[in-house]
């Protein structure tokens, strides 16, 4: 899925919202470590298709913090390689360890139209105002998408309270933008508060714990 999952991992292919004068992107990568000497970055992929996004002269824009020499700043990709089962990009002005370093952590975007998508992927703008469904019952409705390292969070209205839902297979196992709304099997608090063990204790034994003390 995307804006928080594509190929249904849901941490993964990220379609924002416009972050850049008004543009479409779609995050496709974050570099997660410097590789060797002449400037490699080990790669974590937000995309089914990296041998089509990573292409020589594919140009990215940068999410970083405010205070990093390259925020602001686009890059461009020199080389793309698969080494011992890790994705590695080379890019251009990153000819060394040092200058590597500087990108560890930097998020990539790409800028996406609006009639290309990937399997699985949203723009933020299709998700806000669709319905949060549990058990076949409306429990709010998604306000925005927060983006972050590890993973997206819709961020959900219900009652007065915003509630943070990750944006993973597992808690959102369905998006139908048709339809006008997501699915989600959240675990036990998510979305009500969870009784206080004193409470639970106050409800006395349940009728197994009483057939349990017959036998």
């Amino acid at each position: 899925m995307g804006v928080a999952f594509v190929s249904m991992s849901r941490t993964t292919d990220v379609v924002a919202k416009d972050r850049s004068q008004g543009r479409n992107q779609l995050r496709v990568g974050r570099l997660v470590k410097a590789h060797g000497l002449k400037g490699a970055l080990k790669l974590e992929l937000y995309t089914d298709n990296p041998e089509g996004r990573f292409t020589p002269g594919a140009v990215f824009t940068l999410q970083v913090p405010e205070a990093s020499p390259w925020h602001g700043k686009d890059i461009t990709v020199r080389e793309y390689r698969v080494m011992n089962g890790n994705s590695v990009v080379f890019f251009e002005d990153v000819d060394d360890r040092t200058a590597a370093e500087s990108l560890v952590r930097a998020i990539l975007w790409i800028d996406q139209d609006d009639d290309e998508v990937e399997e699985n992927a949203w723009f933020d703008h299709q998700l806000v105002g669709l319905d949060v469904v549990r058990d076949d019952v409306v429990v709010g409705r998604v306000v925005r998408v927060d983006h972050f390292p590890a993973q997206d969070l819709l961020i959900v209205k219900s009652g007065e309270q915003e509630i943070m839902v990750p944006f993973v297979e597992a808690i959102v196992p369905t998006v139908d933008v048709a339809a006008g709304r997501v699915i989600v099997t959240p675990p036990a608090g998510l979305f009500e508060e969870l009784p206080e063990p004193s409470e639970v204790d106050a409800q006395g034994p349940t009728e197994t714990d009483d057939a349990s003390e017959q036998h």
